[in-house]
């Protein structure tokens, strides 16, 4: 279970309360729609679980228990992402049961090949659910711990495994449907209003943002903590729209609209922070004239996205007032630079550069509002362009850490329990599996096993009073869940605190696991002491071993995630063009977010992962519109014999300099730069009276001249290394 967020009210669910109890005050509807949702949760939580039991018990499975565990693994705020989970867990769940069965027949009554089988399918799996993540990672985990909990209690007793197995996929199937019904069908808290509501924030976000950044400059360390934000919400959206598709036909049938969507807002984050650097630059050492010159234009944009900032979004407003900017743009441009062609080539080109960043800021500005407001539509605008899809990476090292951080943590606890012949050593394994699973994809694994180990003690506490006091005094269905109600909502409770998550999810899974009421219930307080005694110990073993001997963090990890980082400027110099920007951008996205997540916060090594973010940012961003630029040039090879020659050693150059960056690739990547700025100078002299063949060699002019002053920036880490 991936750990869950806190539950945020939204404007939309503040409507759908509205509608239905018009009659409110104004506090009251205030309540609704904060603390009550809240409250909603919990009682729908609690309800779905008490009801799986229910049904569970009323078929007479064996393990009515395991239905209401499953309930309170797949219960989430909004339907959508429930029913995302239920889907791919009904398929994790029959293959881990194969798998199970499987593993049974080939080992029978051999529990140290048994053990060594279970160990590679359930490690397998963890590291596949790191590869792929998102929706993907539940049914993968589901596939490793659902074999476990099949087959550890059976493997001395084959002949009970294949019932077992039937049965332990009844009772989560029981779990699934009731989480599913009660999460859709009371008060559904769609996925699809949280995404408008989470793209209408958005908007206004990065509006405000762009509206600071041009028309006051800020701190390099306030734009890298905004900046940052900004890349999880594009990491973060992918997910959300994701779970939406699961509950609403309306989204499912736009996903190629938002995801032109999302591509635009990763188009026009890049662009913001290229207008960034640059005129960090320029303030520094720049000509005043250059300065005075360019500065009122970014104060104008920086007003018309300002001024909408009071207003409800009027994102169509903002793009038709752009328009005009636009239209008037080049004029005012070529009328601002004729008293400075006199100035030195280096600060025309500084001129250049920064209006040709202008223009594609504001074109590609116009787009995302244009795309953002057709969304709110009925029938949304056709496409405009093919976008490649939203591509997610994560380092094959990393994923064979994972795989080899769950395979030590099962392999120590499976030594024990044969080695030592421990009653419960099979729920200490199970435990294991368990932590392995639920921490797999946690920023801090070694913080939340713990978490989850108290959370284990707590629960085994309670079930000791449960098992002693509670269950044998009451009678009847009813008054069973009256006394269970209180203890499942404060687990959901704590499980949905963001900070407290750990504590929450160890609680809730665990007292059903261990102490939840079956048909027969064994009044067994002895062995539930020793069962919880045998989760707590194997995760914090987990958690040792992912702090000691497995630490996230570790430098030789967080540089191969930093290579994969700086692979994609190579990627951006020699790959195809077609869908290249949306392959580049997507790509970075997603491993600035993977860094972000394994470094600790306010740490150097964060620091130092997000500034290489930053100008693999920039230079690969540059690139690829420097060979779009080159691609429309087709004439340019045959007015100087060196023109592709000179490009092509860009490309090789740079690609070496992210390759493996230092000082001498550097200067090496420098020379190349400059030389293709030089030919690019004689061919634009050439082609001067041409107006369109101009405009194309200032394009790229301003291109090259702006990977130059990123590479020579002094905040880049190229001379960290």
């Amino acid at each position: 279970m991936k750990r869950q967020h806190a539950i945020k009210p939204t404007a939309d669910s503040h409507r759908q309360w509205s509608v239905m109890l018009p009659t409110l005050s104004p506090a009251i509807r205030d309540w609704v729609s904060s603390d009550g949702l809240i409250w909603l949760h919990l009682l729908k939580t609690a309800t779905a679980g008490l009801l799986a039991l229910g049904i569970a018990m009323l078929l007479d499975l064996q393990q009515p228990r395991i239905a209401m565990t499953t309930v309170f693994v797949l219960m989430q705020p909004f339907s959508g992402m429930v029913l995302a989970k239920s889907f791919y867990r009904i398929l994790g769940t029959v293959v881990g049961t194969i798998a199970a069965l499987v593993l049974g027949a080939l080992f029978v009554q051999q529990p140290e090949l048994y053990m060594l089988g279970m160990i590679g399918w359930v490690s397998a799996c963890i590291a596949a659910a790191v590869r792929y993540r998102h929706f993907r990672w539940y049914g993968l985990v589901l596939a490793g711990y659902t074999a476990v909990l099949i087959g550890i209690p059976n493997v001395m007793v084959p002949h009970d495994l294949f019932l077992a197995a039937l049965t332990r996929a009844a009772e989560v199937a029981v779990g699934i449907v009731c989480s599913s019904a009660v999460s859709a069908l009371i008060v559904p808290q769609r996925s699809s209003l949280a995404l408008r509501r989470a793209l209408h924030i958005r908007y206004t976000n990065i509006t405000a943002f762009a509206a600071d950044v041009l028309g006051r400059g800020i701190e390099r360390g306030e734009f890298e903590r905004r900046f940052a934000n900004l890349v999880d919400e594009i990491v973060g959206f992918e997910a959300t729209r994701t779970f939406a598709a699961f509950e609403d036909p309306a989204m499912r049938s736009r996903s190629q609209h938002l995801g032109r969507l999302n591509g635009e807002f990763m188009d026009v984050c890049t662009r913001l922070h290229a207008l960034h650097q640059l005129l960090k630059r320029l303030r520094l050492g720049g000509p005043s004239r250059i300065v005075d010159a360019i500065t009122p234009y970014f104060h104008e944009l920086s007003g018309l996205l300002g001024a909408t900032q009071d207003t409800n979004t009027d994102a169509s407003r903002v793009a038709a007032g752009l328009r005009l900017f636009q239209a008037s743009l080049p004029r005012r441009v070529r009328e601002t630079r004729r008293p400075l062609e006199a100035a030195p080539a280096e600060s025309l080109a500084d001129f250049d550069t920064a209006a040709e960043l202008l223009y594609r800021f504001v074109d590609e500005w116009i787009r995302y509002s244009e795309t953002y407001v057709s969304l709110a539509r009925r029938k949304p605008e056709a496409e405009r362009r093919t976008t490649g899809r939203y591509v997610s990476k994560t380092n094959g090292f990393a994923v064979a850490f994972t795989f080899a951080r769950s395979a030590a943590v099962m392999a120590i606890v499976s030594w024990f329990w044969i080695a030592t012949d421990w009653p419960s050593g099979g729920m200490a394994v199970i435990g294991a599996a368990l932590a392995c699973a639920l921490t797999s994809t946690a920023p801090n694994a070694s913080k939340m096993a713990v978490q989850m180990a108290v959370g284990t003690v707590l629960a085994t506490m309670t079930g000791y009073l449960f098992t002693c006091y509670v269950y044998p005094n009451v009678d009847g269905f009813p008054l069973l869940g009256a006394m269970l109600a209180p203890v499942l909502a404060l687990g959901a409770f704590i499980a949905s605190r963001k900070l407290l998550a750990g504590y929450g999810i160890g609680f809730s899974v665990f007292f059903c696991l261990l102490a939840g009421p079956d048909n027969v219930v064994t009044y067994a307080p002895d062995l539930l002491i020793n069962n919880g005694i045998a989760i707590t110990a194997s995760l914090l073993l987990a958690a040792i071993v992912f702090a000691v001997v497995f630490p996230a963090d570790m430098p030789w990890l967080i540089e191969r995630i930093e290579g994969d980082l700086r692979a994609q400027v190579v990627s951006a110099c020699m790959d195809e063009l077609p869908g290249l920007n949306q392959r580049f951008q997507s790509s970075i996205h997603d491993l600035a977010s993977q860094l972000r997540m394994l470094l600790t916060r306010r740490s150097r090594h964060r620091r130092d992962a997000l500034r290489w973010m930053l100008v693999t940012l920039e230079v690969g961003h540059a690139m690829i519109d420097l060979r779009n630029e080159v691609a429309r040039a087709g004439y340019a090879p045959a007015l100087h014999s060196r023109w592709s020659s000179s490009l092509v050693r860009t490309c090789d150059d740079l690609a070496r300099l992210f390759k493996r960056p230092d000082a001498r690739a550097l200067e090496r990547s420098l020379v190349s730069v400059r030389s293709a700025t030089w030919v690019a100078q004689d061919v634009l002299a050439t082609v001067h009276a041409d107006r369109d063949k101009r405009h194309d060699l200032q394009r790229i002019l301003s291109c090259l001249h702006f990977i130059r002053t990123a590479l020579l920036d002094k905040d880049a880490p190229f001379k960290a290394r």
